[in-house]
Formats: C-alpha cells, sequence, structure tokens
C-alpha cells in the first residue's frame, strides 16, 4: 500500500475543513455610503451658499455714504 493512499474520502475532509473554518466577515457598506452622502450633500450646500452670498466689494461704492 503507497503511502499517500488513504482510507479517508478526501472529498468529506476537504468539505469537513471548509465547514469548520471560521466565517469570513466582510466589511459593511451603509457607514461608508452615509459617509459619501454627508459630504456630498455638506458640498453642495456650500456651493448653493457661495453662489447665493451677495458679492463682497473691496472699495466703497459710489454714491453710498457711510454711516
Amino acid at each position: 500500500m503507497d503511502s499517500t493512499d488513504s482510507a479517508l474520502d478526501q472529498v468529506a475532509i476537504g468539505r469537513a475543513r471548509a465547514l469548520l473554518k471560521p466565517p469570513i466577515e466582510r466589511e459593511r457598506l451603509w457607514p461608508a455610503l452615509a459617509a459619501a452622502t454627508f459630504a456630498a450633500i455638506s458640498a453642495l450646500a456650500f456651493a448653493t451658499a457661495m453662489i447665493m452670498a451677495p458679492p463682497t466689494l473691496s472699495r466703497p461704492v459710489p454714491g453710498v455714504e457711510a454711516r
């Protein structure tokens, strides 16, 4: 009898080893998706505020009296 021969079923041993392995932990997608959504909404809000804000003037407008 050859030393590589075995009375054990190799397919069954492989299945048992696969069942005994700890489950693979997958990363959760929701926290990253929520953070990206929050960042996108914040960026759009800030861009809207910059567009809607009145322009800043570095010199006085002629004809307007300072109080």
